[in-house]
């Protein structure tokens, strides 16, 4: 093949190669607005849409929440996570988080596995973050190991700093009014 038989082929094939590069280019703006839409509905959620995400939803919301803090946050494989659902980066820290959305109190299991997953990634810290609050039994095994327990209120008072003091009272009001 002569060196004008494949300049006139290329040629010829600029056309596909525009509508190839514009097809690619349609699919990720696509992907991107999707990304972007389920990131601020995520953003925007309150504890009420938190009771009722699931257990992955829950993690992808922390990743963000943490991220509006500062951390590099990288979520772990979904399984053989070695018992934490993020990784979180900050000031020579690392912290293991063991992620619970849960519908009842969290119990020991949840302290066990961030335990475990703090020695694996060879973290600083360990957390367990739920919507929920945690039996006596998981407060005194997360006092013997130094793990932190992010309760209920704690988290409510992360989303309103994350929205910019936005978050609605109302939902803060009714869930005090549940516990009383």
């Amino acid at each position: 093949m002569t060196w004008n038989v494949l300049i006139e082929t290329l040629i010829a094939m600029r056309e596909l190669w525009f509508y190839i590069g514009g097809m690619l280019l349609l699919v990720t703006l696509y992907h991107l607005t999707i990304m972007y839409y389920r990131r601020s509905r995520l953003k925007r959620s309150g504890i009420q849409e938190i009771d009722q995400m699931k257990g992955t939803t829950f993690e992808d919301y922390l990743k963000i929440l943490y991220e509006s803090q500062g951390y590099k946050v990288s979520l772990t494989p979904k399984t053989g996570d070695y018992g934490a659902d993020l990784v979180l980066k900050k000031d020579n820290n690392k912290i293991v988080v063991q992620a619970k959305r849960y519908a009842k109190n969290v119990g020991i299991k949840a302290v066990q596995e961030v335990i475990g997953a703090k020695d694996y990634y060879r973290a600083t810290d360990a957390w367990v973050v739920s919507n929920r609050f945690y039996t006596q039994p998981a407060i005194n095994l997360a006092k013997a190991n130094g793990v932190k327990l992010v309760t209920r209120e704690q988290l409510m008072n992360q989303m309103i700093i994350f929205n910019n003091g936005k978050q609605t009272h109302a939902s803060i009001v009714k869930e005090t009014n549940q516990k009383g």
